[in-house]
């Protein structure tokens, strides 16, 4: 029966030696692995430093292991600007890519707006103003401007008491009147016909008007006052 129980004990103590065994060996291989990647790494870095520094010498480019050093040490020191920089460049590509559609729908409106407006001429308006100014430059001088300048509130005033609606129905008669007379077959008129004519109603009238309008023209000129 001990006999037994020794077998056993045997049996499980060489099974556990086997997993010792193999556990050992796996780790012999990550180790060769291990050692293989350093290996290569080894050379990759030495063939990249060699070409470095020979591409280095091809631009006369010396470097100050000094220089490196503190370069380091800023590098290292604004590590956290670095990432703010990093996250604000990233937060400027988030914005591009959600104004994107905004920004082109408004190019589109813009150039819609621009096309309705040159359709309805406001361009071509603009170029003629531009003719305006050219013929204004050209024909008035300076102190015919300096001159207007002076002169533009009483021009002002002027165009509103003509724009009133009394003188524009005024005006608009006189044209009308002027427009329906047949000019080039006006018979003249002889002294005595002239002074027959006066005695009618229209022409009294007429005088009428003309007398107050010299009147009171004489009384709105500062000479007579």
């Amino acid at each position: 029966m001990e006999e037994k129980q020794i077998l056993a004990r045997m049996d499980a103590l060489e099974q556990k030696l086997d997993l010792v065994l193999e556990y050992v060996n796996q780790q012999r291989l990550k180790s060769d692995a291990i050692d293989d990647l350093v290996a290569d790494v080894s050379l990759i870095g030495k063939d990249i430093y060699n070409s470095s520094v020979v591409e280095l010498e091809k631009q006369s480019v010396e470097l100050n292991p000094d220089e490196l050093g503190q370069l380091g040490v800023n590098l290292l020191r604004n590590i956290r600007n670095f990432n703010e920089m990093l996250e604000l460049l990233d937060s400027m590509m988030d914005l591009k890519k959600d104004a994107g559609p905004i920004l082109n729908e408004l190019i589109i409106e813009f150039t819609k707006s621009l096309h309705a407006l040159e359709s309805k001429g406001y361009f071509e308006f603009a170029r003629e103003l531009g003719s305006i100014a050219d013929n204004i430059v050209t024909n008035f001088t300076p102190e015919d401007i300096r001159l207007l300048a002076d002169n533009i509130v009483l021009m002002l005033q002027t165009l509103k008491n003509i724009t009133q609606p009394e003188m524009l129905q005024a005006v608009n008669n006189a044209v009308k009147v002027y427009g329906s007379m047949q000019t080039e077959d006006i018979k003249p008129y002889s002294v005595w016909k002239a002074m027959r004519e006066m005695n009618s109603p229209e022409m009294k009238s007429a005088l009428g008007f003309m007398i107050a309008f010299m009147k009171n023209m004489s009384n709105t000129n500062p000479k007579n006052k």
